[in-house]
């Protein structure tokens, strides 16, 4: 009898639009809702580039509106320090008799008396406070730039995760295809008796495990796509599509100093506009060793009458408060001390940060070029490596040389590779991120 060699039949087969399966039925790809993958859904998905979700963050995410209405609410505080207290106005008796005494004289009666008091306050105090409440408005602006910058390296880690995702189900795909080559062979050569029914099997129980990964990446997109609707203030169920195209910018290895650190990072300018609140503070305090003033006006008119020829009288009185008296100045002095503790404090708290934050970017800048060469190294000779060691595989099994669990294991191998690169992959983007987190980029 002559062997019949299956290798023509398959070609013909493989260069039809389909095949008749021997031994099982095709197995279609899996579909959670709405495939985006599915090239005509993806192009009525429109494209959301980083920059505009970072922009509709900064216009619509609700976290951030607090800071624009404290601040404002500070200016109004400091619009009110300016003000005059409202006049005090009197009306009663001046040198009245109590009743049922006797009053030998009409002018033994009393006067009748309207009195106007009005405090006139101190012009430095009112301009110390005035400068003290607006101060606070500076702050409240800069605790806006450390909300945001956190805002924004959430939206930029959930972008770039989707962007390896992307990739997975790009890298899953091609998987796709090459498991249902291999079943194709294997159903065509089962019936000449060149392979086993368990090798059918296998690789359908590996295509199945295969969709059971695509869902799960579908399902991590799917977050991310919530995760960024929900930081835009948008509905969670818009549909968008990220910038396959971007990639994160390396870092360069200079190390930036303190005094660069400082001029970019928001939590360290929202520590400097606290020291010069409090320095404001300090000045307010100090204005109150000024001295207020006090003017009344005080108008008697006699109860008995113009017969009596007493007249009209007033008296006008001007007065001053004398605060640097012990008693009085034990308060804002106390003020004074605790607030000049307060900046000490912070300014060690600065500078505590700002070499914390110098460390910390050199450990990250380290890691980004350790994790970078490791990237290269999956790139171009890991991958490249592996993927010839399973193209060899596949032909000595199309050629009647080889086994289909040997390809099978050379295609495991292959993929247990990528996704490990992509895993490494996207920890490098993180390591980024994070970078440009703490130093704002």
């Amino acid at each position: 009898m002559h062997r019949i060699n299956p290798i023509p039949i398959l070609c013909l087969l493989l260069a039809g639009q389909g095949y008749t399966q021997t031994v099982g039925q095709p197995i279609p790809a899996p579909r959670t809702g709405q495939n985006e993958t599915d090239p005509a859904v993806r192009r009525t998905v429109p494209v959301l580039p980083l920059d505009t979700v970072l922009i509709r963050i900064d216009q619509r995410n609700p976290l951030l509106k607090p800071y624009g209405s404290r601040a404002a609410a500070a200016r109004a505080y400091a619009e009110g320090a300016r003000s005059w207290m409202a006049p005090m106005v009197g009306v009663g008796t001046f040198m009245a008799p109590y009743p049922a005494q006797m009053i030998m004289d009409e002018r033994d009666k009393g006067f009748g008396m309207v009195s106007v008091e009005q405090d006139i306050p101190n012009r430095a105090k009112q301009r110390a406070t005035q400068v003290f409440q607006q101060s606070k408005a500076a702050v409240e602006e800069a605790a806006r730039g450390v909300t945001l910058n956190r805002l924004r390296s959430d939206a930029k880690q959930l972008y770039f995760d989707w962007l390896v995702l992307e990739k997975r189900l790009t890298v899953l795909a091609e998987n796709r295809r090459i498991l249902q080559l291999m079943k194709k062979l294997a159903d065509i050569r089962y019936p000449y008796q060149q392979g086993s029914l368990g090798n059918v099997y296998k690789a359908e129980g590996r295509l199945y495990e295969l969709d059971n990964m695509v869902t799960m990446t579908e399902a991590d997109i799917e977050r991310k796509r919530i995760g960024l609707n929900t930081l835009m203030n948008r509905p969670t169920v818009e549909a968008f599509r990220p910038d396959t195209t971007l990639r994160p910018t390396e870092p360069q290895q200079a190390l930036p100093t303190t005094e660069d650190i400082g001029q970019v990072r928001s939590d360290i300018r929202r520590m400097d506009r606290q020291i010069l609140s409090m320095q404001a503070g300090i000045e307010a305090q100090k204005a109150q060793a000024r001295p207020d003033f006090r003017i009344r006006f005080d108008h008697m008119q006699p109860f008995s009458g113009v017969k009596s020829m007493m007249p009209t009288q007033f008296t006008l009185m001007g007065m001053i408060s004398i605060p640097v008296v012990p008693w009085a100045s034990r308060m804002y002095k106390a003020e004074i001390k605790g607030m000049q503790q307060d900046i000490e404090a912070m300014r060690y708290e600065r500078e505590g940060m700002l070499i914390e934050t110098q460390g910390m970017v050199a450990q990250m800048l380290t890691d980004i070029r350790n994790m970078r060469t490791q990237v290269d190294n999956y790139e171009r000779r890991v991958i490249p490596t592996l993927r010839k060691n399973y193209d060899t595989q596949l032909i000595a099994y199309e050629q009647n040389k080889g086994e289909l669990p040997v390809v099978i294991d050379a295609w495991e191998t292959l993929n247990m590779t990528q996704m490990d690169y992509l895993t490494r992959l996207q920890d490098y983007y993180r390591m980024i991120l994070s970078y440009e987190r703490e130093l704002e980029k």
